[in-house]
């Protein structure tokens, strides 16, 4: 028997091309929303990255100049006798290879388009820290170079030593006796009072003779041979020509400076250049003006990886003013010691591009201890 049963056309029905085609529309636009939404947070993920990388950079540059600053002068002690007295004018360095024993040096970058300062710090490692010995008339059987002590403990062969006579003083090193060198070879009997020095001029009974230890001279700036465009990696600072931190681009620093030598109250913020001339400031000709400088406050300004697509950071409002907005150092406040000089520009526009990165700038100052420690014998 034939079945009857009829099939609905629903079941056999499918979509439309006009269906197809309004699916297709939504799905795209679906897929456009989607696509805008990722290229937003992808934008803002990328930026609050490089804000971070900014972040950390700077905070570990920062860190680096403080800790070195911190140790400033370490080994020159205070004291009648302190190298800190030396003239520096006059100080016969001898074969050492030291041009200097200032503690700090800024030297300013200048006014030109990217000028960024550099930072030279020296100090001493000696484990007695320097502590004077008084050099007395020698009992016989020393050689040439050999000079008498009251202790040879402060000592070790290949130390920087100061012979001090107020402030006439001559640089050297020490060279024996084995008694002291690492490792030690103990003479026959011990040598516990004799230093045999690389050159002995104005070692003279009654003046005095500082065993610095090694002498450490770190210099910080950025990158010499950065040039800025916008595919640059070469953007770091380095420390003693090594790269240490990536992506810094300016360094700015001002001496703090006290009314008098033997006062550790910072009255004024200047730039190396002024009031006091470079070559002064590099070679100081006078005690009391060197030892006048009692803190250094620096900036460091920090570069984001990332290119953006519009400006996003803009010059500073104002060098004197305070709380100015823009790339700033600091701020010149009425709370602050006076300024002699403005709070110095940061200038990036050698990059033409300069305004499309975001920075980070950090700043602190530093007081140089070793000198606010010897206040009272400067």
């Amino acid at each position: 028997m034939r079945s009857n049963k009829q099939h609905s056309t629903q079941y056999q029905a499918g979509f439309s091309l006009v269906e197809i085609l309004v699916g297709l529309v939504i799905g795209l636009l679906a897929t456009l929303v989607i696509l805008q939404v990722f290229t937003v947070f992808e934008g803002q993920k990328r930026t609050t990255s490089g804000a971070a990388d900014a972040q950390t950079n700077g905070s570990i540059a920062l860190f680096m100049i403080g800790k070195d600053l911190q140790m400033a002068g370490f080994a020159m002690v205070a004291g009648i006798h302190s190298p800190f007295n030396c003239d520096p004018a006059t100080i016969n360095y001898g074969a050492t290879g030291i041009t200097d024993l200032s503690p700090v040096t800024i030297t300013d970058g200048g006014a030109a388009a990217g000028a960024s300062d550099s930072i030279t710090i020296r100090y001493g490692d000696s484990p007695s820290g320097g502590i004077p010995s008084l050099l007395i008339a020698p009992t016989g059987g020393l050689g040439a170079n050999d000079v008498s002590i009251d202790n040879n403990l402060g000592c070790k062969v290949n130390d920087i030593a100061l012979i001090v006579n107020g402030t006439t003083c001559n640089l050297t090193s020490v060279t024996g006796p084995t008694d002291i060198a690492t490792p030690a070879v103990l003479s026959t009997p011990p040598k516990t009072t004799t230093v045999t020095l690389q050159s002995v001029a104005g070692a003279t009974p009654n003046n005095y003779l500082a065993c610095l230890g090694g002498w450490n001279v770190t210099t910080f700036q950025v990158n010499p041979n950065y040039v800025a465009s916008p595919t640059d990696t070469e953007a770091y600072m380095d420390k003693n020509g090594t790269p240490a931190v990536a992506d810094i681009v300016n360094i700015q620093a001002q001496y703090g400076i006290s009314a008098s030598y033997d006062s550790n109250l910072v009255v004024q913020w200047i730039d190396a250049v002024a009031p006091w001339d470079q070559a002064t400031l590099q070679l100081p000709a006078n005690i009391a003006n060197r030892n006048r400088i009692k803190a250094v406050r620096v900036a460091v300004v920090a570069r984001s990886g990332l290119l953006e697509k519009e400006d996003v950071s803009t010059v500073c409002s104002s060098l004197t003013a305070d709380i100015p907005t823009g790339l700033c150092a600091w701020s010149a406040t009425s709370a602050s010691p006076s300024i002699v000089s403005p709070a110095p520009a940061i200038d990036l526009s050698n990059d033409p591009n300069w305004m499309r990165y975001r920075y980070r700038v950090y700043q602190t100052i530093i007081p140089l201890r070793n000198i606010v420690w010897s206040k009272n014998t400067l």
